[in-house]
Parts: C-alpha cells; structure tokens; sequence
C-alpha cells in the first residue's frame, strides 16, 4: 500500500449532504420499578448529545482530518442550536438551512446498565419544498468540493437526490450515496453507493451464492447507472462489484456489540480515502478496517481517530509499513482524546537506537494513562546535545521505530532551534495530565515541570534499566568492529 495517499488527508474537500439528526443519550442507574406504571425508574446522572445521521458521516470525516462541510436541514429550535454547536466542537463546516415548518430530527434515548429503555423520536418528514432548499444551496456551492456524500435516512431531505446527483456530477465531482430508497434508479449518476445486505435485496439484489451476488449486483449497477456498488456484508466483510471487477474483503475479527453507525463510517472512510487520490480496492480496505472497529461498541458510535490510527498502525506494521500524521494533526487528536475524558501521558528523548530499556520505560510510562505521547528530539537538537557523529538513525526511522511500540499512540518532533532542544514549548501545547521523565532527575530539574503542576498535573520520574544506554550500544558496536 502506497503511504504517501495518508498525506493527503488534510487537503481533502468533501460535501456531505442529508438527513441530519442530533442522538441525545440520558444515562442513569435502574435500581425500581415505578409505582404508577410496570416501568424501570431510571435516575439520570448524565446527558450526552451526539450528531447523528448525515452529520455523523460528517464527523466521521472530521476524525479522519477531512476538511468538511455538512448541508442539511434544521429546524428553528433549541435542538437545532445544540446540533450546531456539536459541528462547530468537530471541526465541521456546518451549512445546515433552518426552517420553521418542521422540527430539528431528534432521537432521545435512556440508557442503563449499558442497556437502551426507551427511545424518542422527534421529526416530521420534510417536504419537497425543504428539500428544493437544499438543491438550491448545493447549486451555489458545489464547485468548493472535490467530492460529495449524500447521506439518505429517508426522512426527506434528499426527495429531489437525483437532481443533486446531477447538478453533482455536471460539476465534476466524484459522487457517494448511502441509499435508504429501494429504487436504486434514485441514484442514477453516482459513482459509488453503499448498501448492506437488507438495502440490497429490499433493491431487487438476488442472494445466493458469489456468483449470483456479483452478477445481480453486477444488473443493478448497469442498470441503475451507477459506477460501482460496494455491499456491505456484516460477517462475510464488503464486496466492491464494478461492471468488470470484484474485489471482497474479509471482516475484520472483533466481538460485534453493534452495527449502529457503521455504515456512516464506511462511507466517510470510503470518501476520504478516495478523496486522497487512492485506489478504490485501496479505500475499501481501510473502510472495512474502519467498520471493524466501530461494530464492537454500543449505540451510535464511531470511531475515534486514535483507534482508527492504531488500527491502521498494527495494520501497517503487518506489511512492514507505517505512516506518521503530521504534528498539528496529531495535537488536534490529542485534544479530541482529552474532550473524551481519557488522560494524556507525554514523555521525551532520543530513541536515537532504541533498546530493551526504552521499551520497557515507555511500557512504565503509557500505564500511567490512556494516550502516550512521545516528544523527540529532531536530528540537529540532537547533533548539538550529543555531538556532530550524532544521530545514528535520522528522525523519520526513528519516529518509524517508535510509533511501532504498542505503548506509543503518537510521535511529535521538536527542536528546530538551539532554545527549544527541551521539550517544554511542546508540553505547553500538549497539556498533558502526567509528565514522565526517565533517570534520576529532580522533579524541578525537568523541562516543562512547572507548567504541567500549575495545570494540575503530575510529574514522575521512573528509573532506567541499568546498562541498557544508547552510548553503551555504540561502544559496544565500535569495540566489536
């Protein structure tokens, strides 16, 4: 697999357009029934708000560091403004249109016990005249976008898709659709849609054996006018079916607790990848590796950029590959981890030849939290603290053999100038909640100590294992040589 297409991410473009819905989840214990009715009583101790449908594709996106903007309808509400206000904390473009004639989609769920008691649905099916806004708005902006995902939860937005589709295609944008009609002819001119299994025989797709799957999906697809379908198959993986080409791809192995949400990460795995300029065959393979990942939670999850990243790194590691997300990248993932509640380790070095000691002190220092970030030294910082024969190995293999351990989740270089060969600048952008430092320092004596404790923080000093030094391996190889 090409690595130079994960470069891209950050210069893609992509519209999605849909159905949009704000997931509110009220989360309390069960502990009685109630006396007025055979219900369980749920005290509330939580609210969570969540973007839901079209805009979760959006935010799917938005984790893969797609530049995104998500067009849809809203209506004139508070549930309206709390979706907005969701986009805006994701780096979402929003273009949503409000209205007054119908409400805000909301669904309302009380959670307990990892279980769902009850759900409440608030929507009314928008109109042909709510979706002729959309339509409208598409026409004047659709020439900012590279690509363009229609998200269908048949709720009305999209009555008028194929006229979307067109004015899509008339501006020579690459086109995805998530279908809900069973008239696949609806979607007429798109280049990719994705169906699961239920979508595809409530379409008139044949199941049976491989050959009878290809070729109806095979009639579909020619029929239809589409591109190419890509079926989505729970257990037996995806298949991408062109009118020449089959390519299947094999679930990925995890405990499946719930598909909700999976197609949305599919579609906008599907999308970005496609948007880098990589291979169909290619970005199904990362999508199936996404819906992998997304099926083993509860509700209408997603996946989260550092899960998908460390996937995508264990994936990579298996072929002998690796990618490294540029900086700013990686502290925007950081500060998602942080909103998500989970604790910021960061540590700092060298690693110019990593040895049994580093692994295990960077095993010592990742059991401190949930995310390990690792700052290193950039090769001139670390010419000018352990001289010019310095660094053996340059700071992409280094980075390289870092983000390999288990215990890294990400790798950020400093000291591009003579006054930042510490890290503390660094740490003033990571805000970790524990700074580690290997060695026999003094808590005052480490580089960004301060900062971190009037944050809050900790700060630990762990030992190195004894005789295990970057120097002594060189000694060792010049006295062998």
């Amino acid at each position: 697999m090409d690595l130079s297409y994960f470069n891209r991410l950050a210069s893609s473009k992509i519209l999605v357009v849909g159905d949009v819905m704000l997931d509110r989840y009220w989360h309390g214990d069960t502990g009685r029934i109630s006396p007025e009715a055979p219900v369980p009583v749920v005290k509330v101790s939580g609210l969570e708000d969540k973007a839901g449908g079209a805009a979760n594709v959006a935010k799917n996106i938005a984790h893969l560091d797609g530049k995104v903007s998500l067009l849809g309808i809203i209506g004139d509400d508070d549930n309206g403004q709390s979706l907005e206000a969701l986009l805006k904390s994701e780096n979402i473009d929003s273009r949503l249109i409000r209205q007054q004639e119908a409400p805000t989609i909301a669904k309302m769920r009380v959670i307990s016990r990892h279980q769902q008691v009850v759900r409440l649905d608030l929507e009314e099916r928008f109109s042909e005249a709510h979706s002729t806004l959309l339509l409208n708005q598409l026409k004047a902006i659709v020439s900012e976008f590279d690509l363009v995902v229609f998200s269908d939860y048949n709720k009305g937005s999209l009555h008028l898709i194929s006229e979307m589709i067109a004015v899509a295609k008339n501006a020579g944008k690459t086109v995805l659709v998530d279908p809900k009609s069973k008239q696949l002819a609806d979607y007429r001119g798109a280049d990719f849609i994705t169906p699961n299994l239920t979508e595809f025989k409530a379409a008139g797709g044949v199941i049976g054996d491989e050959e009878i799957i290809t070729q109806s999906a095979r009639t579909i697809v020619a029929e239809c006018g589409l591109g190419a379908m890509l079926l989505t198959r729970s257990e037996q993986g995806m298949s991408l079916i062109t009118p020449n080409e089959k390519h299947d791809f094999a679930a990925q192995v995890h405990e499946v607790s719930d598909v909700t949400g999976a197609g949305d990460t599919v579609i906008a795995t599907l999308a970005v990848m496609l948007s880098t300029g990589m291979p169909a065959s290619q970005a199904v393979e990362i999508a199936n590796i996404a819906a992998g990942l997304v099926v083993a939670k509860l509700g209408a999850a997603t996946v989260s950029p550092e899960e998908l990243s460390a996937k995508l790194t264990q994936y990579l590691r298996d072929t002998g590959e690796q990618y490294q997300a540029p900086a700013e990248e990686v502290l925007h993932h950081i500060e998602l981890a942080r909103q998500r509640g989970e604790t910021i380790v960061f540590t700092n070095g060298c690693f110019d030849i990593l040895h049994a000691g580093h692994v295990r002190y960077l095993a010592q220092a990742k059991a401190r939290g949930d995310k390990l970030v690792v700052g290193l030294n950039n090769d001139e910082s670390i010419s000018r603290l352990k001289g010019a024969t310095r660094p053996v190995n340059p700071l992409d293999e280094r980075a390289t053999v870092i983000s390999a351990l288990a215990s890294v989740d990400w790798v950020i270089p400093f000291g591009l100038e003579a006054e930042n060969d510490t890290p503390a600048k660094l740490i003033e952008r990571v805000k970790p909640d524990v700074l580690v430092k290997g060695g026999d320092y003094k808590v005052s004596e480490i580089a960004g100590a301060d900062f971190v404790l009037a944050s809050g923080g900790k700060v630990e000093v762990l030992e190195f294992v004894n005789g295990c030094s970057t120097s002594n391996v060189i000694k060792k190889i010049q006295s062998d040589g």
